[in-house]
C-alpha cells in the first residue's frame, strides 16, 4: 500500500466534534487526504466500490444510539466487510459502541453519565496504547458497550467507583483490524490518549496493509462527485476590489474628555423615534469602543426572513425587492460587503463603515436543516436579517477619550466640521436617575414563563441527555411585558445600562423592530485582512457579585464546579469544531474557563481562535466562520443540530432576536457580533393599545444530567431581573 499520501474516509453521525477528530488526524498522520460523509449519505453497496481508494476509515462520535437505524447509518453494515473490502477501522465513541454490539456485545445505559467528564483510562500499555504510561481523557456518553464475546479484546477501562464501576474505554477485534474508544480523543482536554493513540493506530493498520499486500487505487472522478473535496477545502476568495476603486474612507479625530456615548447620541437626534438608529454600546469594561451610526434618509436597509426567494431593500420612502436567484442571502449579502470595500480608515479604528444589525436564532435553525415552525410569522414578525448600511459614523474611544467621525460619502468635509463642531459644544454628561425606572413599578405587566410548565420541560430535556441524544441542552423560554409607553425606548436603554451595564450593550432602532441589549457575551470578532483572525469567546458559568465574592471565591465556585467546567467545555469543542470545518488546522484554544471580571458579575470565559494557513486568503472568512457557527453553541448545546431539533419541540415559540446576534461587518472586512443575551426587544405593530407596548425578554440555562431543575428556574429568574430593571420591574408581580 501506498502510505506517503495516506488517504482517510471519516464517517460523521451529525456530531458537533467530527472536525475536532478530522485536525487529530490529519496530525497524527501528516499529509493524509480526509474525506467526509454523513453516515446515511450511502448506502453500503454505494459505499463498497469507494473503499480500495481509502488507507483507513474513521468512524466518528454522535447524539443517539448504535443499535438505532436511524442514529447510527450505515455504520453497522460496515462492520460486516467481506476479506476482499476489508481495510482497518478506527470507532469513537459511537463507533466503538456500534463495533461491539456489532460482535456481540450488549448496550447498557450508565447509571451516571459522563458530559464533559474528565476520567484517568487504565489500560495494558500495549497495543493502540504501547509507550502511553497514563491517560486522562474527555468522556461524552451516555452508555457503554459490555463484550459479550471473544472477538473483541478489551483494551482500557475507566473505574467510575460506586457511580458505574468500571467502564469499557478502548478495545480491538482479535482477528480483523477493527480498533475503538469510547472516549474523545479529539477533545482539548483529552491529553496525549488523544493524538498518539491516534498515531498508534496508523501504525498499526499500516503494518496490517503491508502484511496483506493491500494497494490503494486511485479515487476516480466519480467517486470525487459523490464524496465531495478533501478536507480541509479552503474556498478561493472573489476576486478583491482593487484599490484604486475602494471608497476611502474619511476621518476627523476630536479629543473630548469626559464624553459618554449616550450623550454623543442625543446630539444625533436619537430622541427622533420616527427614524432609525444604531448605537453599539461599550458601557462596561472591557468594552472599548463605541460605535454610533449618524443614519441618513436614505441609508439602506436590507431585510430577510427565512424562506424568501428575494431580499427586501429600503431607502428613503422607497421600497424594493432583489431576487436571490443563484445566491443564498449569505452569498448575497457576501457579495455586496465585497461592492463596498473601503481603505485608508485608521486603522486602530474597529469599524469605519458597514453594516450594522441582528441575525435571529431562527437564521441559524435554518442553516442546520432544521425545520422551522410552519406558523411562526403568526406570533414573529421580526425579520430573520435586519441590517443597515451605515456610511456616516462616529466611534467614542473610551481609553483615549477621542472620538472618530467617519465618512464613506465623497466630499464630506463639511458634515465632519459641523459635528466637530457639536461634538465640541456638548455638556458634561448625565445619567438618568433611579426615580425615573420606580415610577411605573406597579405598572409594568410581566407574564413569566410557567413554572410547572418550565421545570417539566428541564426533566425533559434530561431525558434526552440519559439517552445519549445531547450531552448539553440550552433551555430557554420568553418573559412578555405589557408597560405604558411613555417612557421612550431610549429611556428605557439608558435605564437599562445604568442598571446592567455590559460592554457588549445596544441600542438598535430598526424598523420594524427595537432591540435593547445588555449582553455580556462577544459571539466572534474577526480582524480585517489579509491574514484575518476569528476570535470566539463563549461564556459558561456566571456569579453575581456581593459581599465577600471575591476572585478567589469566584475561582472556588465556578472552575471548582464539574457541571460548570464541563459546560464550558462542552461548547468549547463545538466552537473548535466550527473554525475547524473553516480555516482547517489552524485553531488553537487561547483560554480555558479563565475567571474574568465584570461590572456586576464574575464570568468563567474560554478564548478560540483560528486562521487560514500561510498563502491562503479568503476576503470573507469572518463571515463565513460565522455562518457555519451559528445558532451559538452557547445557547444550543451539543451536539448542536439534534439539540436544536429537541428544543425546537420543546419550546413553544420561536426565540426571533433572542439567542441571534447582534453587531457589524466593516467595509475594511473585519468585524464583531455579539450574542442577544440579556436584552429585550419589541415590534413596532405588536400592540394594539397606543398607551402601551409589549416587549419580550428571553432568558434559560444550560440543563446537563447535573442540573437541578428548582435551581434552573431560580437561574433563569435571576439572568430576567437586569433587563426587568429597565421596566421598574427587577421584582415582577407576574400574571401567567
Amino acid at each position: 500500500m501506498t502510505i506517503q499520501r495516506p488517504r482517510l474516509l471519516l464517517i460523521d453521525s451529525y456530531d458537533s466534534f467530527t472536525f475536532n477528530l478530522a485536525a487529530l488526524c490529519r496530525t497524527a498522520i501528516p499529509d493524509c487526504s480526509i474525506y467526509l460523509i454523513q453516515n446515511d449519505q450511502l448506502s453500503i453497496d454505494e459505499l463498497l466500490p469507494l473503499l480500495k481508494s481509502f488507507s483507513a476509515i474513521i468512524i466518528g462520535p454522535g447524539p443517539g444510539s448504535p443499535d438505532l437505524p436511524e442514529d447510527i447509518g450505515v455504520v453497522k453494515d460496515i462492520w460486516k466487510l467481506s476479506e476482499c473490502d476489508l481495510l482497518p477501522i478506527f470507532g469513537v465513541c459511537l463507533g466503538f459502541q456500534s463495533l461491539v454490539i456489532e460482535h456481540g456485545g450488549q448496550l447498557r445505559r450508565l447509571q451516571v453519565v459522563k458530559h464533559g467528564q474528565v476520567s484517568q483510562i487504565l489500560h495494558n500499555e500495549r497495543d493502540i496504547f504501547e509507550n502511553l504510561p497514563q491517560v486522562t481523557a474527555v468522556r461524552y456518553h451516555s452508555y457503554h458497550a459490555e463484550p459479550h464475546s471473544k472477538e473483541i479484546e478489551p483494551l482500557a477501562w475507566a473505574d467510575d467507583g460506586v457511580e458505574n464501576g468500571s467502564v469499557l474505554m478502548a478495545g480491538r477485534h482479535r482477528t480483523r483490524p477493527f480498533w475503538g474508544v469510547q472516549y474523545h480523543p479529539e477533545s482539548v482536554l483529552t491529553d496525549e490518549g488523544g493524538l498518539h493513540i491516534l498515531r498508534n493506530f496508523w501504525a498499526l493498520a499500516v503494518e496490517w496493509s503491508q502484511k496483506r499486500g493491500r494497494c490503494l487505487y486511485p479515487l476516480e472522478p466519480s467517486a470525487m462527485d459523490i464524496l465531495g473535496p478533501s478536507w480541509p477545502h479552503l474556498q478561493p476568495s472573489s476576486p478583491s476590489s482593487s484599490q484604486t476603486t475602494a471608497t476611502s474612507v474619511l476621518t476627523r479625530v476630536v479629543d473630548l474628555p469626559g464624553a459618554t456615548a449616550v450623550n454623543i447620541c442625543e446630539m444625533l437626534g436619537v430622541d427622533d423615534h420616527k427614524s432609525p438608529f444604531i448605537l453599539l454600546d461599550s458601557a462596561a469594561s472591557p468594552g472599548r469602543f463605541s460605535i454610533i451610526a449618524s443614519l441618513l434618509p436614505t441609508s439602506l436597509q436590507i431585510l430577510y426572513s427565512v424562506g424568501d426567494v428575494s431580499v427586501t431593500l429600503k431607502s428613503a420612502k422607497s421600497v424594493w425587492h432583489e431576487t436571490l436567484d443563484r445566491y443564498d442571502v449569505w452569498s448575497w449579502i457576501s457579495r455586496f460587503m465585497q461592492l463596498s470595500k473601503a481603505r485608508d480608515g485608521c486603522p486602530e479604528v474597529p469599524f469605519w463603515g458597514g453594516l450594522i444589525g441582528t441575525l435571529s436564532y431562527e437564521l441559524g435553525v435554518d442553516s442546520l436543516d432544521v425545520p422551522l415552525r410552519r406558523n411562526r410569522r403568526d406570533m414573529n414578525a421580526h425579520p430573520d436579517i435586519n441590517l443597515i448600511y451605515v456610511q456616516r459614523s462616529l466611534v467614542l474611544d473610551t481609553l483615549t477619550n477621542k472620538v472618530y467621525i467617519q465618512s464613506l460619502l465623497p466630499d464630506d468635509s463639511e458634515w465632519m466640521a459641523d459635528i466637530s463642531d457639536e461634538l465640541k459644544k456638548l455638556p458634561p454628561s448625565s445619567l438618568p436617575s433611579r426615580a425615573s425606572s420606580n415610577m411605573q413599578s406597579a405598572s409594568a405587566l410581566v407574564a413569566l414563563p410557567d413554572r410547572s410548565r418550565y421545570i417539566a420541560k428541564i426533566e425533559s430535556a434530561q431525558d434526552f441527555l440519559r439517552s445519549g441524544d445531547s450531552y448539553e441542552l440550552c433551555l430557554t423560554a420568553h418573559t412578555h411585558l405589557s408597560v405604558p409607553s411613555f417612557l421612550s425606548s431610549w429611556g428605557r436603554y439608558k435605564l437599562l445600562r445604568q442598571c446592567n451595564p455590559a460592554p457588549y450593550s445596544a441600542y438598535l432602532r430598526l424598523q420594524p423592530s427595537t432591540f435593547l441589549s445588555s449582553s455580556p457575551e462577544r459571539f466572534i470578532s474577526y480582524s480585517r485582512s489579509p491574514n484575518t483572525l476569528c476570535q470566539l469567546r463563549p461564556i459558561k458559568g456566571t456569579l453575581r457579585k456581593a459581599p465577600g465574592v471575591t476572585r478567589a471565591y469566584a475561582e472556588q465556585a465556578l472552575r471548582g464546579s464539574r457541571k460548570e467546567v464541563a459546560e464550558n467545555l462542552m461548547i468549547v469543542d463545538l466552537i473548535r469544531h466550527d473554525l475547524h470545518s473553516v480555516v482547517g488546522l489552524d485553531v488553537y484554544v487561547k483560554q480555558f474557563c479563565q475567571i474574568e471580571e465584570y461590572e456586576n458579575v464574575w464570568q468563567m470565559v474560554s478564548v478560540i481562535e483560528g486562521r487560514l494557513p500561510a498563502g491562503s486568503q479568503r476576503d470573507d472568512l469572518g463571515w463565513e466562520v460565522l455562518r457555519q457557527s451559528l445558532p451559538p453553541g452557547s445557547m444550543t448545546g451539543a451536539p448542536k443540530k439534534r439539540s436544536v431539533e429537541i428544543l425546537q419541540n420543546l419550546e413553544d415559540e420561536d426565540r426571533s432576536l433572542y439567542s441571534g446576534i447582534f453587531g457589524y461587518w466593516c467595509v475594511g472586512g473585519g468585524g464583531d457580533w455579539s450574542v442577544a443575551i440579556r436584552s429585550c426587544f419589541k415590534h413596532e405593530l405588536d400592540s394594539q393599545d397606543p398607551e402601551m407596548e409589549n416587549w419580550v425578554i428571553g432568558a434559560g440555562g444550560a440543563i446537563t444530567a447535573l442540573s437541578d431543575p428548582q435551581a434552573e428556574w431560580d437561574e433563569m429568574l435571576l439572568k430576567l431581573q437586569g433587563v426587568l430593571g429597565a421596566f421598574g420591574a427587577a421584582k415582577p408581580r407576574c400574571y401567567d
